[in-house]
């Protein structure tokens, strides 16, 4: 009797057939330039597909929210990419010791080979993409596996690179979970994965029997720090910008809010407000993203309801006389007024429109609550005392920051992405993601003309005197 195939079965002949197809060939930078460009023509030509697969996979996804964060930032991407590849590729000079010369050095950037890409579903287009730019940018062929939560876009991500790529170049798998744990473990060159602290830990045990290098982009409680001076309202009107935002399943979306004692509740009334004026219905709102599943709404409704039990003061923006719609998982934005710190609100990734604010009395105070916990994927200063931010600044690690908004670092080109700590580790976009699926190789070339033989045994009396008067 036949035995039938394990899920890693069915991966090891697509990954082998790119690792034999990098060992025969590197691209070239016309080649790499030339796949970049069809991949941004793709893009382009599946932009209004991208749309409906992802509001069929959410059940409701702002059109606006895909076009924006999926597909213009990998548009940004490709052409940032495009724009600055041939000085990337470059060797570049490095001096060599006093004593070598007149030696020289360079590093030369070098692909990995075959690069392993993991994305999550919450930007599901965009989180596949985007490390596929910079992997092919470095000269490497890639193997995807897209979220099997989100299955259409999966599937349209499969067929346009199907019709982009040969099979030699890049393969997308896809699957659910056993076969995203079988993908893990295979020897790939480099694996970056995008998803939860819980499950990259399991990516990074995976990772470790091949001595696979990882990038892991996980997530974390984000917090954002509103100074006692900064103005309430602009402060609110941004972090509900950010909150809201793909009903704030967004990695770095800002978690929690420590606002200033006196001032808490004129904050929360102006989140109130600026969820009534971006939302004036949810029910039948477009602009308004839905839960991408029941699984996530119910963790959500039922952190909710821990918090609530717990005597904590909930404040939820649902327009009078709204009914929510059945068959499509709608939580409404919500503000959860100094929850405990033991609820789950307050000591798991909320990945949904629930925002805690806590309450402070000193900035030190509010500092040293985030420093107990663990480093975030993202920080959000609200201040305009520039000394204070710095020392701010100085004190946080996070994997990145932004002064005076939120989320918008995401997008920038030359701003690298990446955790710290339980945040994750490693970087990619822009040049740094090219580094990252480089290898940078030191080369050394000796002068036809060179003192290394005065240095060669048996050792003479000017070797000697010459070592000890460079060793004084």
């Amino acid at each position: 009797m036949d035995t039938p195939p394990t899920a890693i079965d069915t991966l090891k002949p697509a990954f082998e057939r790119l690792r034999a197809a990098q060992r025969q060939h590197i691209a070239t930078y016309d080649e790499r330039r030339d796949a970049l460009d069809r991949l941004g023509q793709a893009v382009r030509r599946y932009r209004d597909e991208l749309v409906l697969a992802c509001s069929a996979d959410f059940g409701r996804r702002a059109p606006l929210e895909t076009l924006g964060a999926d597909v213009l930032v990998t548009l940004d991407e490709i052409g940032h990419a495009r724009k600055h590849l041939r000085r990337w590729m470059r060797p570049t000079r490095r001096p060599v010791n006093l004593t070598f010369r007149p030696a020289r050095g360079e590093l030369r950037y070098q692909p990995l080979g075959v690069v392993g890409i993991v994305a999550p579903w919450n930007y599901p287009f965009q989180l596949a993409i985007i490390p596929l730019v910079n992997a092919l940018a470095a000269g490497n062929r890639a193997m995807i596996k897209p979220s099997e939560f989100t299955p259409q876009v999966s599937a349209l991500i499969a067929k346009m690179l199907g019709e982009v790529f040969t099979a030699d170049q890049v393969v997308v798998m896809q699957g659910g979970a056993e076969l995203a744990a079988a993908f893990t473990q295979l020897p790939f060159d480099h694996l970056l994965f995008t998803g939860s602290t819980a499950v990259g830990r399991h990516v990074m045990a995976a990772a470790a029997p091949n001595l696979t290098p990882v990038t892991l982009e996980l997530g974390g409680k984000s917090p954002a720090l509103i100074a006692p001076d900064y103005p309430i309202e602009q402060a609110a009107d941004r972090i509900a910008f950010g909150k809201c935002f793909n009903a704030g399943q967004t990695c770095v979306a800002p978690d929690y809010v420590l606002v200033p004692r006196d001032k808490r509740d004129a904050f929360v009334d102006a989140l109130m407000a600026s969820f009534a004026r971006r939302y004036p219905t949810l029910a039948d709102n477009p602009d308004y993203t839905a839960i991408v599943n029941s699984r996530q709404a119910t963790r959500l409704r039922d952190w909710l309801e821990e918090a609530r039990a717990r005597g904590t003061v909930i404040r939820q923006h649902l327009p009078a006389g709204e009914t929510l719609p059945t068959g499509i998982e709608i939580v409404p934005p919500t503000v959860l007024i100094d929850p405990p710190d033991d609820c789950q609100v307050m000591r798991q990734e909320i990945f949904g429109p629930l925002l805690p604010v806590k309450s402070y009395d000193t900035h030190e105070e509010a500092l040293a609550f985030i420093l107990a916990r663990d480093k975030p994927l993202a920080f959000y200063p609200f201040d305009r005392d520039g000394a204070r931010v710095a020392r701010s600044l100085d004190r946080i690690s996070a994997g990145t920051a932004c002064v005076n908004d939120v989320i918008i670092q995401f997008g920038q080109d030359e701003l690298p992405i990446g955790g710290v700590g339980a945040s994750g580790m490693g970087h990619y976009h822009g040049h740094a993601g090219f580094l990252t699926f480089s290898k940078a190789m030191p080369v050394m070339y000796q002068a036809r003309l060179n003192g290394m033989k005065l240095f060669d045994a048996p050792y003479s009396d000017f070797a000697r005197r010459a070592i000890a008067w460079l060793t004084r």
